[in-house]
């Protein structure tokens, strides 16, 4: 699963102006489609059209560079000022681009009652799939994520469309085919969407109704099939139904209040995601996955860590990444600026401000982490024998990390059931993508250190020491780990019992970082 490069546009001219009147109806999606289609109205189309720097900039919410890039009157040019930069056009140019009569029927565009013009009634994102599908994505007026100025809107019932956090969590997402997935929070649909592509039966769900009309929307107009939409608050609109996927980007800013539906959590702190984690496990049926974003408070005199640790589960194997940490004055400012308050009296914002402080000390919250947790359901978790992996890493990734997220629990199943003497007897084979680096200074005879580095995936880099360093480059899964060491014990001069004893532990790290592999005999990649 991936999303292209030029997938998401952001920004309009018009950041902070919701229209709350109803939303369109269905029922001409697929006329409507065909003509987006037939414009080139995709996220290919549109960078073809406006250039990479007009495209860069609307993506930063400056318009002006797009405004001139479509001053013609093709039918692309009127699509992407009428529901890109949210202008209004004239009748005869949209009756040209769209169908006029059915789109004015179900609302996708108003006319306007004096100047022989039409608006858009909802904003509409091309969207690029991972396997080149077009997609649309239906969200509120004005309300594209990602542009510099943020969001600007502090209506509460705001529904927002695709931004980095959406990308990320379906980059990282589990693509095997599974028979049902759970989009909580859905918001306009993302989600719901990636999954019915390998899901047999999605369900959504979302505290705000106008959500769930949204994800119908968006849905529709993407061609994919129809989700069961239930409203709700976490697992409760699917009682005790389980599933094969969880997936979720919560509402996890930790706030005052809850004065946003779509982004404030309306528990105290980080309780939300909390809750989130903690339920999905009585949710999960046997090796499914949940994967969420999340956000968590740092508490004087608790490591983070324990703290994630402690929201695992019972029965469910955890791999959690923090992305990234920031401390309250920048976590409030980010999401003041997010909703404008930044531009609103200096006084109300000051207030404002204090507020959230108020909150973090009440709590003893130094900083907040943002970052991944991945859960899946496991035999052996539910034995007493969990794998939970609690790591930080702020460093680039290549996305999408899918497969490389069952390949991680992939290899804690392996290690689970390999003691020193199983991995002495095992074969390996350097994981693709794995170069070595050799650090020291120019002339010298040996180098100070060796850094194995990943190209792919994580992209990790570990030191390792000759041994392992040697070692590593000979695993091609035609000799046991044992009787490599001992051909490198004799060509280093080493006491080959010494070597075998000490070196176990280090291939078992570089199995966990994915720089080695069992061998395909050994456990089948991905399973």
């Amino acid at each position: 699963m991936g999303v292209r490069a030029a997938a998401v546009v952001g920004g309009s001219g018009h950041n902070g102006w919701v229209s709350k009147s109803s939303l369109p109806a269905p029922d001409h999606a697929a006329v409507l489609r065909e003509a987006l289609l037939a414009a080139d109205f995709t996220a290919d189309g549109l960078l073809d059209r406006l250039g990479a720097p007009a495209y860069a900039a609307l993506a930063r919410s400056e318009t002006v560079p797009a405004l001139r890039a479509t001053r013609g009157d093709t039918p692309l040019d009127t699509l992407v000022r009428l529901f890109l930069l949210q202008r209004p056009v004239a009748e005869e140019r949209a009756r040209a681009a769209l169908p006029l009569a059915e789109c004015v029927a179900d609302g996708w565009v108003t006319r306007a009652a004096d100047d022989g013009t039409v608006r858009a009634g909802v904003d509409v994102r091309p969207y690029g799939g991972p396997d080149g599908e077009d997609w649309f994505i239906v969200s509120d007026l004005g309300c594209a994520v990602g542009g510099a100025g943020g969001i600007g809107s502090r209506e509460e019932g705001v529904v927002l469309g695709v931004g980095g956090a959406s990308t990320t969590l379906a980059g990282i997402t589990v693509r095997a085919p599974v028979a049902s997935a759970l989009d909580i929070g859905t918001g306009s649909g993302i989600q719901a969407l990636h999954a019915a592509q390998h899901a047999s039966r999605v369900t959504a769900t979302d505290l705000n109704p106008r959500a769930l009309e949204f994800t119908r929307l968006t849905l529709a107009l993407s061609g994919a099939a129809p989700a069961d939409l239930r409203e709700g608050s976490l697992f409760e609109p699917v009682g005790s139904d389980t599933f094969d996927l969880i997936v979720s980007n919560p509402p996890f800013v930790i706030s005052p209040g809850a004065r946003l539906t779509y982004r404030d959590g309306g528990m105290g702190g980080d309780d939300l995601c909390r809750a989130l984690v903690q339920q999905s496990g009585a949710h999960l049926n046997e090796g499914g996955y949940a994967q969420f974003l999340a956000n968590w408070q740092h508490v004087e005199g608790e490591e983070w860590q324990d703290r994630l640790r402690s929201w695992v589960p019972y029965g469910c194997d955890a791999w959690i990444v923090q992305r990234e940490v920031q401390d309250v004055t920048q976590y409030a400012e980010l999401w003041l600026r997010d909703s404008g308050d930044h531009r609103s009296d200096p006084a109300e914002y000051a207030e404002r401000y204090e507020a959230w402080l108020d909150e973090f000390e009440a709590r003893g919250a130094t900083a907040v982490g943002f970052g991944w947790i991945t859960l899946r359901k496991s035999a052996a978790a539910e034995a007493g024998n969990p794998s939970i992996l609690v790591e930080e890493w702020p460093h680039a990734v290549q996305q999408p990390l899918g497969q490389a997220v069952q390949e991680h629990f992939a290899r804690q199943d392996y290690l689970r059931d390999q003691d020193d003497a199983a991995l002495l007897a095992g074969h390996f084979v350097l994981a693709a993508e794995v170069v070595q680096e050799q650090v020291g200074l120019p002339g010298a005879e040996d180098p100070e250190h060796v850094v194995l580095r990943q190209h792919r995936g994580m992209m990790r880099a570990t030191k390792v020491d000759a041994v392992a360093a040697g070692f590593a480059g000979v695993c091609d899964g035609s000799l046991p780990a044992g009787r490599i060491l001992d051909a490198i014990a004799q060509l280093m001069a080493e006491d080959p019992v010494l070597l075998r004893d000490r070196t176990p532990q280090a291939i078992r790290l570089l199995v966990e970082e994915g720089f080695l592999e069992p061998a395909p005999a050994a456990v089948p990649r991905g399973q």
